[in-house]
């Protein structure tokens, strides 16, 4: 990564040399300074970090062996966070490996870094310009060899670190009650296998090194080989340790977990997905921009240019607020709260009662009445409605039209207008009436209607607090989200453990025991993000039982499929929330 100084002595001046100094201050996705600041981090804060997942060893221990009991928690955790680490960024590379032709380009040219950009910009031009068609082919096979290689490396540091994890865990479970009895023999011993097991280690990675060394494409990747140190040649069966001894053991442990973190850090770093500055850095990189075009367009006009277009603008948002508050919150509630308390009280208020509508119509009906006693020979009935006698008015009036001046002069023709103005105003007050009544009837709608916007607004804040309490973030928050996050972790230690008994049945040990050493990690992951809702629910307890029973070596598979089936049918912390009442 760093820039090597010219070999033919060429001056630092130069273009390309400025550049590759430039080039090596920027970080990329194959930088290790993030796994050097990560390695720094884990000397720094070893000792504030502890497994969440217990151990299978005794709590009533000796001091002696709680000494090796903190040593075993720290190599645990250490392992378990690298490969957490590890699998984020397998996670990263395969979910870009199953992308288009298109989306692996667009990885390659844009979510590497500014160098990357350059580079592959200044490769695409050149490819584009020699040959027709084949410089985004060339891109494509470009970017797939640079993920199928880490993905490669990755899987190889996950297989040697969960099968290193799965031994330790094997001979923790076989020898706990050992150590509970007699710790003065079983404690060396213990260490014995553990120093072993750092051998092993490092035989591991020495042949990954010598397998791999020839095939990467990343520069560096597999130059620095790792060496632990050895313990001295003991007599186990023999006479105790001293007290001395045992302390210089456990400083060896430390030493060796701190060179395999070291080793892991620049490892992972070289292989890693990209920082999330590395991957967007366009879009921070447009933002910045943005901003500053938006801090000098702000700058010229505040008040330290001598403009108060800054102070106007407040002052009219201010002015805006108010306004909108008070006609889509104030106004909107004052007339709700009026129109539920005061409406029976103000009807007889309105515009047009029915009252005067009623005398409008007696006096219509008698004016008919008298019409027709008048104008026809034959008496008018009692019971004759008011459209009956209106047809007698109106077949008069008709006739009447024959001759307009005469009639109305001495005829009945100014009597048979006069009675239906009386009908039109009736129609018109009643329709009026009726129009009254239903703006009555509809006063809430409106205020409830003006004050929608403001009850969409807080329909919204409401939500994101909402979001914000409930942590519904992956898999340890309290909402839909996590809990679906969780049961797919049960899904997850329910593959791993019929993988494990099919590679048992199948005589494959070692793959076995790299699908144990995940299977300790699935449950570690979920025992980490299970506890805090499990103890809101008052199910912690038999959640913590089931989840050890599960990472126990020698339990009967049957049973820890009926375990993890518990686990998402009864406990409800893990069920789906559609099932909670």
């Amino acid at each position: 990564m760093d820039s090597q100084p010219p070999a033919n002595g060429s001056s630092p001046s130069t273009i390309g040399d400025l550049w590759n100094r430039v080039a090596s201050l920027i970080p990329t996705s194959d930088s290790i300074f993030p796994g050097k600041f990560s390695s720094l981090y884990r000397q720094t804060f070893a000792k504030k970090r502890h497994i969440s997942f217990p151990l299978p060893l005794p709590n009533n221990i000796s001091a002696d062996t709680s000494r090796i009991y903190v040593a075993l928690e720290e190599i645990m955790a250490d392992v378990l966070s690298n490969l957490h680490d590890i699998q984020k960024s397998l996670e990263f590379w395969q979910s870009r490996a199953e992308g288009s032709n298109a989306r692996k380009a667009y990885f390659m040219v844009f979510e590497r870094g500014p160098v990357a950009f350059v580079d592959e910009s200044v490769k695409l031009v050149r490819k584009g310009l020699s040959e027709e068609d084949s410089a985004l082919q060339h891109l494509c096979q470009s970017s797939s060899s640079h993920m199928s290689d880490r993905m490669r490396v990755l899987m190889e540091l996950r297989s040697l670190l969960a099968s290193f994890l799965a031994q330790l865990y094997v001979e923790l479970d076989k020898r706990g009650e050992d150590l509970l009895k007699n710790p003065e023999k079983s404690l060396p011993s213990l260490l014995v296998v553990i120093d072993r097991l750092f051998s092993n280690l490092e035989g591991s990675f020495s042949h990954l090194h010598a397998t791999r060394e020839s095939d990467s494409s990343i520069d560096g990747s597999y130059s620095m080989p790792l060496v632990f140190d050895r313990l001295p040649e003991v007599n186990e069966e023999g006479s105790q340790w001293t007290d001395c001894e045992l302390t210089d053991a456990i400083n060896l442990v430390h030493k060796n977990l701190e060179k395999l973190n070291s080793y892991l850090s620049v490892m992972v770093g070289k292989h890693r997905k990209p920082r999330r500055m590395t991957l967007y850095w366009v879009r921070y990189t447009c933002g910045a921009v943005g901003l500053s075009v938006f801090s000098i367009w702000l700058l010229r006009h505040s008040s330290l240019m001598g403009s108060s277009d800054i102070d106007n603008w407040i002052r009219d948002a201010k002015e805006a607020t108010v306004s909108f508050f008070g006609d889509h919150v104030e106004q909107p509630l004052l007339a709700i709260r009026d129109e539920l308390f005061d409406t029976f009280r103000k009807r007889h208020k309105g515009v047009m009662e029915a009252e005067e509508v009623q005398l409008t119509q007696d006096s219509l009906h008698r004016m008919l009445r008298n019409f027709c006693e008048q104008a026809t020979p034959e008496k008018v009935s009692d019971n004759a409605t008011d459209q009956e006698m209106l047809e007698v008015v109106m077949h008069r009036y008709e006739k009447e039209l024959v001759h307009p001046i005469h009639n109305l002069l001495s005829g009945e023709l100014a009597r048979g207008m006069l009675i239906q103005v009386q009908k039109l105003k009736l129609d018109i007050e009643t329709a009026m009436l009726e129009l009254e009544q239903i703006l009555r009837a509809n006063e809430i709608n409106f205020a409830i209607l003006a004050a929608l916007p403001a009850f969409f607004l807080s329909l919204g804040m409401l939500a994101l607090l909402r979001t914000w309490l409930k942590q519904d973030s992956k898999a340890q928050g309290r909402g839909r989200i996590a809990r679906i996050h969780r049961r797919l972790l049960v899904v997850e230690i329910e593959k791993r453990i019929m993988q494990y008994q099919s590679y048992i049945e199948q005589g494959r040990d070692k793959d076995a025991e790299t699908v144990f050493g995940l299977l300790i990690y699935s449950l570690e992951r979920l025992y980490r993000v299970v506890e805090t809702p499990a103890k809101t629910s008052g199910e912690w307890d038999l959640v913590k039982k089931d989840l050890i029973e599960l990472g126990r070596p020698q339990q009967q598979t049957s049973y820890k499929l009926t375990v993890t089936q518990r686990l998402t049918t009864v406990y409800d912390c893990l069920l789906p929330s559609l099932k909670r009442q």
